[in-house]
């Protein structure tokens, strides 16, 4: 059984549909009217095998701040929806990824207690037409709204479009694992007796 969910959110900014499906197979059909955001969801969509359908229109008359900012949070709600209640996932995932001169680590728990840290830097304020500093604002929107503890920290890297992407690969590959089962676990990884 794939864990597949629809989200949708429309405010005076922003109107976004969502279809994630957890076990896919890296399918990607994405159109937000920001390219280099495209390439990031495609990328993040390809490598953590997840099929990801997403159409946003948004107000980039005014500036991309709504609309990246806004797909976190309805990209975070469509992960916590596909994952129920959580039963027989590893809840925890991590990934180093390379990509040139560029190293990024990505840790995350979907612990349901949202908390975000981001270490990471930017020497330019665009690549394309999407702003650097909403990179921040988007896993801050994904970390809340899916209830994920997140942790993203750059150890090298000086191209910005290099250390983006390494960003999103990371997280891809973090939460791939995170939401993958273990066979061991027969309801949810705590102590708790719930996530």
């Amino acid at each position: 059984m794939q864990r597949v969910t629809v989200v949708e959110r429309k405010t005076k900014e922003t109107d976004i549909k969502c279809e994630l499906n957890l076990d896919g197979s890296g399918i990607a059909e994405v159109e937000t009217g920001i390219g280099f955001f495209d390439h990031m969801l495609t990328s993040f969509a390809r490598h953590g095998f997840f099929d990801l359908r997403l159409v946003a229109e948004g107000d980039l008359y005014v500036d991309s701040h709504h609309t990246i900012e806004d797909v976190g949070i309805v990209l975070g709600q469509a992960i916590k929806k596909a994952l129920g209640e959580k039963n027989g996932i590893k809840r925890y995932g991590s990934f180093t990824l390379p990509m040139d001169e560029t190293l990024i680590l990505c840790a995350l728990d979907l612990s349901s207690r949202p908390y975000f840290c981001f270490d990471v830097e930017f020497t330019v304020d665009k690549v394309g037409y999407f702003d650097t500093e909403m990179v921040k604002e988007f896993f801050y929107a994904i970390s809340y709204s899916a209830g994920m503890n997140l942790h993203i920290r750059q150890l090298a890297g000086s191209n910005n479009h290099h250390i983006i992407e390494a960003c999103f690969k990371a997280f891809a590959k973090a939460l791939d694992e995170a939401v993958s089962f273990d066979p061991r676990i027969k309801d949810v990884l705590s102590t708790k007796g719930a996530l």
